[in-house]
């Protein structure tokens, strides 16, 4: 029996993003300064089974390191207070241009003395997975000159995590170090070159941080997002073909600026199979193919996943299409369905800017899709 259970710990408590709907906030993302305190007896047989020499020091350490794995700042726990329905997803404010350039000295993790080094990025609080790097093979100082984009939404409070890695064939690879770079040193527009001391992580009391792993060496620049921009001039003339719409396109319009392409796949109605109902939804655009959660047994799923799409210059003439597929798997084999697709015109969401609506699906009976869609000029 759990008994006498103490926790002490400094929690970083952040509430964002701020909307004006009660409680004004969205959500609350919980972090650990530090490793979290915890007392407790254990009591087995009327017996206290902490008393036994070295097994309560033993114990508490190892949850205090599990905690702290998962917690410890910049690790965060998000706590969702209001449903996105309601306005309260944090809208992005720029693009992160990332040049991962070479590492230095990292530490030696194979047999013949050299490693076989990858870089992850991410962006802290967010959920989309990391981006990585090539691997670079038997060698301890990498030059990667790799460029990726990262979309901004607060920054002030994120921070870029950098985490280096030692490929392995067979088993699971090896971590060689990490760091972090907080956004706020960042001018707009200013590009900054970083070389970064590699930590085994972000805890300045652990002792394996007194071993050196090297250098990780990356360059930052941070644009926003233009507030407002101008616009196409002229009206614009749309006609509805199978629900989507398709705008006329002068000559002298061909390409949209720089910007971010923001998909939100709300959900989808009435939507029937042939064999089976587990609708997901899949965007494609540019060719990228980016897929929602399988919902299964229903007509009705509701998905709100966001998409996003960092464009340096695109067509307008380019086809933004949204497939709602069912997929099921039974003795080992899949079997996939179409259950019907929309076609949206980059055109109109760029002169819209933002286009919130139900699109009945081609190929279907009598589906519909719900999608918004936002476009954000850097």
């Amino acid at each position: 029996m759990l008994v006498d259970v103490q926790v002490f710990a400094a929690p970083r408590i952040v509430f964002k993003p701020l909307v004006p709907t009660f409680p004004c906030f969205s959500s609350i993302a919980v972090s650990l300064l530090e490793k979290p305190q915890i007392d407790f007896g254990l009591n087995l047989m009327k017996a206290d089974v902490m008393a036994i020499p070295g097994l309560y020091h033993y114990v508490q350490e190892t949850i205090r390191k599990q905690v702290a794995g998962f917690y410890l700042w910049p690790q965060t726990l998000e706590i969702p207070i209001l449903d996105s329905s309601v306005g309260a997803t944090k809208k992005p404010v720029g693009i992160l241009h990332v040049k991962v350039v070479r590492a230095i000295e990292l530490l030696k993790m194979d047999f013949l003395g050299a490693s076989d080094p990858y870089v992850k990025l991410s962006l802290s609080g967010e959920r989309i997975p990391a981006k990585r790097t090539s691997v670079k093979m038997r060698t301890l100082n990498p030059v990667w000159n790799e460029n990726f984009k990262l979309t901004v939404k607060d920054l002030q409070s994120q921070v870029l995590e950098l985490r280096v890695y030692d490929w392995e064939k067979i088993g699971p690879h090896d971590k060689l170090g990490m760091q972090v770079v907080p956004l706020r040193l960042l001018s707009p527009h200013e590009a900054k070159e970083f070389t970064l001391d590699l930590f085994k992580n972000q805890n300045p009391n652990d002792p394996h941080n007194k071993r050196r792993r090297g250098k990780v060496v990356v360059e930052l620049r941070f644009d926003p997002f233009k507030e407002d921009h101008e616009r196409f001039s002229g009206p614009l003339e749309v006609h509805v073909s199978n629900q989507s719409r398709v705008p006329s396109i002068s000559e002298d319009e061909h390409f949209a600026a720089s910007g971010l392409l923001l998909i939100t796949v709300i959900g989808a109605q009435d939507v029937e199979g042939k064999r089976h109902n587990n609708p997901c939804a899949v965007a494609l655009f540019g060719g990228e193919r980016k897929r929602t959660k399988t919902v299964k047994k229903t007509q009705d799923p509701c998905w709100n996943e966001e998409f996003q799409f960092v464009l340096d210059e695109a067509s307008l003439k380019e086809v933004i299409r949204i497939e709602v597929i069912s997929k099921r798997r039974k003795f080992g084999f899949q079997s996939k369905e179409s259950l019907g697709y929309v076609d949206i015109q980059l055109f109109d969401v760029v002169h819209n800017e933002h286009i919130n609506d139900k699109f009945h699906l081609i190929n279907s009976r009598n589906g519909i899709v719900h999608v918004d869609m936002r476009w954000r000029v850097i």
